[in-house]
């Protein structure tokens, strides 16, 4: 297993890790991958397309508290702005799963 290079824990201390709770989701038409999420990070609800249309139904992600974050710079995606980022693993063979925090409050920090 190869590891990226090491980073500095002030690098680290950069992200902005957030609960946040999905209140809504759809697949974006005409993609297979993306989702697009209407997340809560404490009172600030903001839109997140992620690659998960896969993994996931709108169903099994509507109310569901998930790690974001939320400090990353906005991003286009099919015409869509995404503010933010899910975190999620991956095994490489077609598994994922999302990182969340079930009993967490949306907005709590995670460090």
């Amino acid at each position: 297993m190869e590891f990226k290079p090491e980073i500095e824990i002030t690098d680290f201390e950069k992200l902005d890790l957030r609960v946040g709770k999905i209140l809504t989701a759809e697949k974006v038409p005409k993609t297979d991958k993306l989702m697009k999420l209407s997340v809560e990070i404490g009172s600030d609800v903001r839109t997140i397309v992620s690659g998960i249309a896969q993994y996931y139904t709108a169903e099994q992600l509507v109310g569901r508290n998930v790690i974001v974050i939320a400090n990353l710079k906005p991003a286009k995606l099919r015409g869509i702005e995404s503010k933010g980022m899910l975190l999620a693993a991956s095994d490489g063979n077609g598994h994922l799963v999302l990182a969340d925090a079930p009993d967490m409050a949306s907005g709590s920090k995670v460090k």
